[in-house]
């Protein structure tokens, strides 16, 4: 049988794409990254405690993983990670240089994608690791399709939800702040009435552009929560940050002077808007497995912003007990 010659074989990869390379072996891991020169950011681990913790700072595209390590083993490592929402779908090959059937089902069972025989072969290497790149790139854009606001390119209802729960999770573990935000655009159906439905979609998109510029941090997040309200996710985020949050996003708002002839509030659109933040450590009730508390303290806040007469932050819940 006549095979395509390896240096044909379709090489479009994102070079944004990273390669996580860990074996307490220095030499080794040069060994892999001499094969690997070119396919996206490599970064390396000499250990699997290490390994963990990049993955963890920076989830990668795809690791490599040695199988048997000081400390915690190949097979350790790949559980460890398919444990943790956040990196149980990034792909894990196994090096190794076992040849038994029950290494290999092992290997699977512990979550590992694909297997590399030592000592490695870089026309082979080279291959597995393009074929989970590429199986990784596929099921990130299928992932982030079903997770994105299709009007405004924000994630979607489902999205939040999911990210509220990993971060609500984190933060117990962490024992670090969480905070949410939810932003609810004043007077919509009035605008929806006035200028239509079209134009009512075109203010939600330019609206959402604003909410996520003025996030800034990788982990935060911006959804379309449903109909003409937002909300913003803030993990590592006290109560002082969520609120300075909440009225960046009122000016951000304001500042685009999108004309509202109907709206009482100066004729133009604007938002209100109402957080939540809390401590696990602190506040352990509001911080529940799925972030329900947290949910309802923001928009408890949303209706006191509303009730003072929209187009600002809700104040402080305390001098409403009851609200």
């Amino acid at each position: 049988m006549k095979l395509p010659a390896p240096n044909t074989w379709p090489a479009e990869l994102d070079e944004r794409q990273s390669v996580l390379l860990v074996d307490d072996d220095a030499a080794s891991v040069q060994v892999l990254a001499r094969m690997l020169g070119g396919l996206g950011e490599l970064r390396f681990a000499l250990s699997g405690e290490d390994a963990l913790r990049l993955a963890r700072e920076s989830p990668p595209d795809l690791i490599l993983v040695d199988a048997e390590m000081p400390g915690l083993s190949g097979f350790e490592v790949c559980a460890a990670l398919h444990a943790d929402p956040r990196l149980a779908d990034v792909p894990v090959i196994i090096i190794t240089g076992h040849t038994e059937v029950a290494v290999e089902v092992a290997g699977f069972a512990a979550g590992a994608s694909d297997f590399i025989r030592k000592p490695p072969v870089a026309e082979v290497v080279v291959a597995r690791v393009r074929t989970q790149l590429r199986l990784k790139a596929l099921a990130d854009a299928l992932r982030a399709s079903a997770l994105t606001d299709g009007m405004t390119g924000l994630a979607n209802r489902r999205r939040f939800d999911q990210d509220l729960r990993v971060e609500c999770e984190r933060a117990r573990r962490s024992h670090e702040s969480l905070a949410l935000l939810l932003v609810d655009v004043d007077h919509f159906k009035r605008y929806n009435d006035r200028y239509g439905h079209v134009a009512g979609d075109a203010c939600l998109r330019q609206i959402g552009a604003a909410i996520r510029a003025c996030i800034r941090r990788p982990a935060d997040l911006a959804a379309r929560y449903g109909g003409e309200e937002f909300a913003v996710l803030l993990p590592q985020t006290d109560a002082a940050g969520a609120s300075a949050m909440a009225q960046r996003i009122v000016d951000a708002v304001t500042a685009l002077a999108l004309p509202h002839a109907d709206s009482p509030l100066g004729g133009a659109c604007s938002v209100s808007v109402g957080w939540a933040a809390a401590r696990p450590d602190q506040d352990a009730a509001v911080v529940d497995s799925h972030g329900e508390a947290l949910v309802e303290m923001a928009d408890r806040r949303l209706y006191l912003a509303k009730a003072a007469g929209r187009g600002r932050v809700g104040e402080a819940l305390e001098a409403h007990a009851g609200v």
